[in-house]
């Protein structure tokens, strides 16, 4: 049991989670301890689809560095692009993913990617589950006295998988993982 009692005097680690889409980016901030989950905050950034693309990507690329901004997260997940039927659908929700990596990366963030199933897997106990089971189960993981939004909800569980995950992607840490800066030349 001295893990637990080190693990109850360390700080608790700060995890972001991002459900990325160009129409809404849903995020969701929690804390960790140990197994210990605790909410911290949640929400969706949205855009207007009369806006330009580049237009939207701003929006969420601003949205995403006022939340790290505002909540200082040590790690950030964000959820895999998956395919749709349409192309053109699975083409935007790839440059809004890229907008918010983007945003994640800039602010020095190390950043986990997670599919779809697996986070499913990871929150509701298998990966076919439905929006309604992942939104009830966030709830009750982290006793939430309502549900948030599918948006939410959906970026509230790819932080928690990441949390689950921890000792694969160095959890512990308390600090953003340096990176070597790449080089532009002309």
């Amino acid at each position: 049991m001295p893990n637990e009692k080190n693990t109850a005097a360390s700080p608790p680690l700060r995890l972001l989670g991002i459900d990325p889409g160009l129409r809404v980016t849903g995020f969701g901030v929690i804390d960790t301890r140990g197994s210990k989950l605790s909410y911290v905050a949640s929400g969706c950034i949205r855009t207007d689809p009369k806006l330009s693309l580049p237009e939207r990507l701003g929006i969420i690329t601003r949205g995403i560095v006022e939340i790290v901004s505002t909540y200082t997260p040590a790690q950030a997940s964000i959820e895999e692009v998956f395919l749709n039927k349409n192309p053109w659908s699975t083409l935007l929700l790839g440059q809004a993913r890229g907008a918010a990596i983007g945003a994640l990366v800039g602010a020095d963030l190390p950043v986990a990617e997670y599919g779809t199933m697996q986070i499913k897997q990871a929150v509701v106990g298998h990966g076919r589950a439905t929006k309604d089971q992942v939104q009830h189960m966030v709830r009750r993981l982290l006793a939430l006295s309502g549900e948030p939004s599918p948006d939410a909800a959906d970026a509230l569980a790819c932080a928690i998988c990441h949390a689950h995950a921890g000792s694969h992607f160095g959890l512990g840490q308390t600090s953003p993982t340096r990176r070597r800066q790449g080089r532009v030349s002309a």
